[in-house]
């Protein structure tokens, strides 16, 4: 779902002076949340704009949005930290923001390496559908990805697929293969705020059907040693998620939050040629990840106080 902010919320947000996130540990601070907030609803238009985003989020056939953040990125600078201040707090109307990586700040980088492996998130190639942290025992419940800069050549659309309905569409033996402990990918380690190392793991966890994570990266198919009735299973599921997907460009200013128990994310080839674009030009995302309270699941962290 795409979300326009209202001009008189855009106004108001450009002149609106957040302070500086503090965190604790490796989540952002309930201070800041509850400062951010507060701050927030007092402007014209927010609180509707923030539940537009958490509707858009969890209910009824959501499970992604975009918020289009392009007039205040253009208004303050993508580099202003009043811009990523204001980002952030949309965020904490979702869930908690984190960083499970500690020698990343809260926001990390994601830009285009040339030399990097084509099929990872800072590569020119296909990166498959895939959830992230997907073999954490706690993995984010939400990704999300700030656009900085497009790739200026013109590729690289975002790509999203609902999870659930993917699998709704495979046989009942399929699903039963999925739903066993026959899959692995990646590694783990220095890793905070996301539980422990889960390998191997299922595809599927049956304890809350349709609203449990679809723990699937594409890339197992070619990076891990799977059986091959598993690895049959696991392409049959790729297939159809590819079957279901949906894409668009971000722009920039553009802020994708995926509920990771929902959907599952990708994002096309770049265009051919990146080489020859300036380090500095090239498609620039920021990534930040959420965590919804232990006992509000999918709900938002401002509705759980409120309540």
């Amino acid at each position: 779902m795409l979300i326009d902010i209202p001009s008189e919320l855009e106004a108001a947000l450009t002149n609106l002076p957040l302070p500086m996130w503090e965190l604790d540990g490796s989540f952002l601070a309930e201070s800041t949340m509850e400062r951010y907030q507060t701050e927030l609803t007092a402007t014209p238009r927010f609180t509707e704009t923030a539940t537009t985003l958490r509707h858009a989020l969890t209910g009824e056939g959501g499970g992604y949005a975009v918020l289009r953040l392009g007039n205040l990125a253009e208004a303050l600078g993508t580099d202003d930290g009043r811009f990523l201040r204001l980002a952030t707090g949309f965020a904490a109307e979702a869930a908690v923001p984190f960083s499970p990586f500690p020698r990343w700040p809260l926001w990390k980088d994601i830009g285009v390496k040339v030399d990097k492996d084509p099929g990872k998130s800072s590569g020119r190639g296909y990166n498959a559908f895939h959830m992230d942290l997907v073999n954490a025992t706690l993995p984010p419940d939400y990704t999300t990805l700030l656009c900085v800069r497009p790739d200026p050549l013109g590729g690289g659309p975002s790509i999203l697929s609902d999870a659930h309905a993917a699998v709704a569409r495979l046989s009942e033996s399929s699903r039963a293969l999925l739903a066993e402990s026959g899959y692995h990918y990646g590694t783990f380690f220095d890793l905070h705020g996301v539980g422990q190392e889960y390998k191997p793991f299922p595809i599927l966890d049956g304890s809350n059907p349709g609203e449990e994570f679809v723990r699937f990266t594409a890339k197992m198919l070619e990076r891990s040693q799977l059986g091959q009735a598993h690895a049959n299973t696991a392409k049959e599921l790729a297939e159809e998620l590819v079957r279901g997907q949906v894409s668009f460009m971000l722009q920039p200013g553009d802020y994708l939050i995926v509920n990771q128990r929902r959907f599952l994310h990708g994002r096309e080839a770049l265009h051919s040629g990146q080489e020859t674009v300036p380090v500095a030009d090239r498609r620039l995302l920021l990534q930040l990840f959420l965590r919804a309270p232990a006992n509000d699941k999918l709900g938002s962290v401002a509705s759980r106080r409120r309540r």
